[in-house]
């Protein structure tokens, strides 16, 4: 059985995410961020010393994408990466005096397109938005997967 594309859920929800992508990466682009590096930064704004792998997992990426971002993000001196004090395998990430710098005036761009997007709805309309897509992400992740 077939459903049309403009019925499927899936197919509404990946065009909300790729278009808050644009246009975060409109946003982001004078400030020679990507989106994933946009939120490196911010995650270790809020959680210092988090290693690569939790990284990845809490900016939902691969290990091996969050070794390249981070790798551009220290080249270009707005991260900082240092031996755990106790597992010195483990690197934690931390942002630097310019990686502050840089994120306080990228997230100014960066909210204001959340803002943008915030203003369509009405506080009862965004709590039920927030409902429904925690619910669909709760659904698919306990989907059953294969054939």
């Amino acid at each position: 059985m077939t459903m049309p594309i403009d019925q499927r859920l899936g197919h509404h929800i990946k065009r909300a995410e790729q278009e808050l992508i644009a246009a975060k990466h409109a946003a982001l682009r004078p400030f020679k961020l990507s989106t994933p590096q946009y939120t490196v930064l911010l995650v270790l704004s809020e959680e210092p010393g988090l290693s690569g792998a939790a990284l990845a997992r809490r900016c939902l990426v691969t290990p091996q994408t969050m070794s390249s971002v981070l790798g551009t993000l220290e080249g270009r001196g707005l991260v900082e990466r240092k031996p755990h004090p106790i597992h010195q395998h483990i690197l934690e990430a931390r942002l630097t005096r310019s990686g502050r710098t840089l994120l306080a005036k990228a997230d100014q761009a960066a909210m204001a397109v959340e803002q943008a997007l915030d203003a369509e709805f009405d506080g009862e309309e965004r709590e039920r938005l927030l409902a429904l897509l925690g619910r669909a992400a709760a659904a698919l992740s306990n989907a059953p997967t294969g054939a």
